[in-house]
């Protein structure tokens, strides 16, 4: 297998090369005014390893895959085209409302709770570029107005001649018949063909959001559709800097629902946190490989700290209504809660609680931190974690960012001592133990809302900075043991390399396993049947369309249930893809009485109450050949650690005097290597702090144990 993966971050872009046998890791800053550029110098750092000329490289692979963040820097930048919208008449104010809780989606939660000084996003599209349209059908799919095609195009004309770049159509009930909105595509054509628009796109909302719930669908499209341009143009200048290096084949995009498709196959939304999912992903690949039952995969990288969930049952945990940027949207995207707690973290002065306060601001790569000495003028996790004797100046990210101790010291000095009336290393020590605690507090919460112990999970810390705070988050979260994986630092990348191609199609439905009031079962096993159907119908075509062999494709059912009219809904995989029998659906009951009492303890069912299922989603997908990751569990072997290159002092959360550290190379990595803390061992990807108390064990394939014994 010969294959790249790059995971484009805000800070670094990462390359994960696979070469037969060989796995390889570049990196290098991220160039966010041309992503190729950042691109091209992490591949080429990757090649300079093998000895290989990336024009040949890139002829020889058999696939390319790309995760970006592209889309969410266009969303706070606010950079797109004005787009259009149509309505169903009387449902104008649908989107401008934002079910009334537009001012506090996407922020945090004491922002949320501000309401005085709330304030609602800038909007994506303004109230006069909404027109409504003389049509209905209602929730049954019955046409209740027939739809009135002369309203059509004039309100069409109206929109292109107030500028509309690209056009959203938006009707009631459209999930359950979208009759009217393909018809006024239709419209559209005939009166603006191609030769006179040129590529306006349009975009239909049933097809891009298969549930019901206008506003949410609503804002999806719209989303889509301001990010289209940016994705075309961003993607396609990468496919031809591929091009100009010899690269034939289709660019492979990675997207938020855990799988990939050829760029063609694309949706602009579904690009947004891809990065990040390429990860859990990768977790989910190892945890199953290396037997670690139930994880929770943490990435902390330059700008975020992401927080995902994979569970040893194989059910997969989606956000059902997500909210990306300010906006509530309607489309399966792997869970991930994003803290603004990364490496580049900017730390600021709390006056109201005369602390330090991180994030959710970050330096980013440009000027990036102050110790990166290219003007960065404030504190960040990464000039503190200099000034504590973590980093090695001179050998940061393999030597390719020099650093700079006065820096970091003048800027900490400057923001936050005479503040505090603390010395410089004390400040630090703040600065960690606060991002530490606010990273655990993040893993807790995240866990305990959704039925789990954090001592049933292993915690897998990953990114340019996970295993460096591996054990300070662990001891805020008051775990005993955390694995930093193999290629921890490019671990989203490698997650890209693993990833199927596929693609998710999902519909809402109103489907009542058990009516309490009737105490009737479901019997229409042909309607269900439909559904499914047409939904594995939708994912074969996009896979045939890129080439795909039919024989190759496999199907994965899921069903969100949940217990009479309870909010909480939870996902089932079934491998009952058809329904024939009574003997069916109560197979299909007890599977998810099972999975509920696991979630949330033996008890806490409620059968009596009903069992519907809300929505009915169908992954289709093709296996790719993976990368190969070994087993990981703590064995009895054990290396003495090699001879220390330095030893250097430490300041520690806890401890008021400098610890003097015994500071290791790459040899630390050879599997069965014990080092008790405190003890760094710095490689050419990445720290690993040992903090006192702490137990470094080295596993096969580069991985790392961090226990406390």
């Amino acid at each position: 297998m010969k294959r790249v993966s790059v995971d484009i971050g805000g800070t670094f872009t990462d390359t994960f090369v696979v070469w037969d046998n060989q796995y390889i890791e570049g990196k290098a800053l991220t160039t966010h005014h041309n992503l190729a550029l950042g691109f091209n110098e992490s591949l080429g750092d990757a090649c300079k390893q093998l000895k290989v000329d990336p024009s040949l490289l890139l002829s020889e692979v058999d696939s390319v895959r790309y995760s970006t963040t592209l889309g969410t820097n266009a969303l706070i930048e606010r950079k797109g085209p004005r787009i259009g919208v149509l309505v169903t008449t009387g449902f104008k104010s649908t989107i401008p409302l934002s079910r009334a809780r537009g001012y506090g989606e996407g922020l945090s939660e004491p922002e949320q709770m501000d309401i005085p000084n709330a304030k609602r996003p800038q909007p994506i599209v303004p109230i006069p570029m909404i027109r409504e349209v003389r049509e209905r059908i209602d929730y049954l799919g019955q046409v209740f107005w027939t739809l009135d095609e002369d309203d059509v195009r004039l309100r069409i004309r109206e929109l292109v001649d107030a500028g509309a770049e690209a056009l959203v159509v938006m009707f009631t009930n459209s999930v359950v018949n979208p009759e009217h909105e393909l018809r006024v595509r239709e419209i559209f054509l005939e009166e603006y063909p191609a030769h006179l628009l040129g590529a306006i796109p349009m975009l239909l909302s049933h097809q891009v959001a298969g549930r019901k719930g206008e506003y949410a669908r609503g804002t999806s499209t719209i989303m889509d559709a301001f990010l289209h341009q940016t994705m075309y143009h961003g993607l396609g200048t990468l496919e031809l800097n591929l091009r100009a290096q010899g690269y034939s084949k289709p660019m492979l995009v990675s997207h938020n629902s855990g799988g990939m498709a050829q760029l063609n196959s694309t949706d602009a939304l579904q690009t947004v946190h891809s990065g990040p999912v390429s990860g859990i992903a990768a977790s989910e690949h190892l945890a199953a490989a290396a037997e670690l039952g139930n994880v929770v995969a943490t990435d902390m990288g330059g700008t975020s700290f992401d927080i995902g969930i994979v569970d040893q049952s194989g059910v997969k945990h989606y956000d059902f209504n997500p909210v990306i940027d300010r906006w509530l949207v309607s489309i399966p995207m792997v869970h991930l809660v994003t803290l603004g707690a990364g490496g580049g973290s900017i730390a600021r002065y709390d006056r109201m609680f005369g602390s330090v306060e991180l994030g959710p601001e970050s330096a980013g790569s440009d000027p990036g931190p102050a110790c990166y000495d290219r003007g960065g003028l404030k504190p960040t996790v990464t000039d503190a974690d200099l000034l504590l004797g973590y980093l090695d100046p001179k050998n940061y990210a393999n030597g390719r960012i020099p650093l700079n101790p006065k820096r970091a010291r003048q800027a900490v000095e400057d923001h936050l001592c005479d503040e505090l009336d603390l010395s410089v290393a004390d400040t630090a020590k703040l600065i960690k133990r606060n991002v530490d605690a606010g990273m655990a507090n993040g893993i807790a919460t995240e866990l305990r809302t959704r039925g789990y112990e954090p001592k049933d999970f292993t915690i897998l810390a990953y990114g340019g900075n996970g295993p460096l705070h591996a054990c300070g988050i662990a001891n805020a979260l008051g775990v005993s043991r955390i694995l930093a994986p193999p290629f921890s630092s490019t671990f989203s990348a490698c997650g890209a390399a693993n990833v199927n191609q596929m693609h998710i199609h999902e519909m809402s439905t109103w489907t009542v396993l058990f009516n309490p009031a009737t105490r009737g079962f479901f019997n229409d096993y042909d309607g269900f049947n439909r559904s499914v159907e047409e939904l594995e119908r939708r994912g074969r075509e996009d896979l045939l369309r890129q080439g795909m062999d039919e024989q190759q494709i496999r199907y994965r059912l899921e069903l969100d249930m949940r217990y009479g009219n309870q909010r909480v809904q939870t996902a089932v995989v079934t491998e009952l893809n058809r329904l024939h029998t009574q003997k069916d659906v109560l197979k299909l009951m007890d599977q998810f009485h099972e999975s509920y009492g696991a979630r949330f303890g033996a008890g806490s069912q409620s059968p009596e109450t009903g069992v519907r299922i809300n929505t009915i989603r169908v992954c289709a997908f093709v296996e790719q050949p993976k990368v190969a990751f070994a087993k990981l569990r703590l064995g009895d072997k054990t290396v003495a650690p090699p001879s220390p290159v330095v030893q250097r002092d430490c300041h520690f959360v806890g401890h008021d005097q400098p610890l003097p550290t015994p500071v290791y190379d790459d040899q630390a990595l050879a599997e069965g290597t014990r080092i008790e803390g405190p003890a760094i061992v710095t490689t050419r990807a990445t720290t690993y702090l040992v903090e006192p108390g702490w137990t470094y064990r080295a596993a096969a394939q580069g991985g790392v144990w961090f226990v406390k014994e």
